[in-house]
């Protein structure tokens, strides 16, 4: 399947997802561990940058035909030892932002037979780029239902004005 406009829209309605799904959201509510094995919100936006990093990654091996496998990255790993928890939602969401901005100029430039390109997952199961960015933005739901549950779990608090 060629790289779609539908594609890329769900791509580039991800970042207006995240800040919606955030707003007004106060510190506490944002760093709010619901246990301390479980993730908060600034920990989930901590996560999907990072996975938009991998996942960024991946489209550039795709369309330059790459041999090599797919990378995975340790999830927790990541989250844990950057100590995402300690960072700013807000900056997060920036850097979110200016990194569907520069892959939607990609988009843009390569030619929509380039969505049937692939490459070969760490599962070893071979994967286009249309299907590498669907999954990106099913993996943003998953996250945004998280975040949902997280904040049904927060200390009580409205969303104010200064916040996120």
């Amino acid at each position: 399947m060629s790289l779609s406009e539908q594609d890329i829209q769900w791509y580039e309605n991800s970042i207006s997802q995240l800040r919606e799904a955030v707003a007004g959201l106060t510190e506490a509510q944002l760093t709010h561990k619901p246990s301390p094995h479980a993730w908060s919100v600034t920990e989930v936006l901590s996560h999907l940058a990072d996975h938009h990093i991998v996942v960024s990654y991946r489209i550039r091996e795709i369309i330059s035909d790459s041999a090599a496998r797919l990378p995975a990255f340790d999830q927790d790993a990541w989250v844990l030892h950057s100590r995402a928890n300690e960072s700013s939602a807000a900056d997060i969401l920036d850097f979110f932002e200016a990194l569907v901005k520069y892959n939607r100029l990609l988009f843009k430039r390569i030619p929509a037979e380039y969505g049937e390109k692939s490459a070969v997952n760490i599962r070893g199961q071979r994967v286009t780029l249309s299907e590498v960015i669907r999954s990106f933005a099913e993996h943003l739901q998953t996250h945004l239902r998280q975040i949902e549950r997280i904040l049904g779990d927060a200390p009580a608090g409205s969303r104010t004005e200064n916040a996120v």
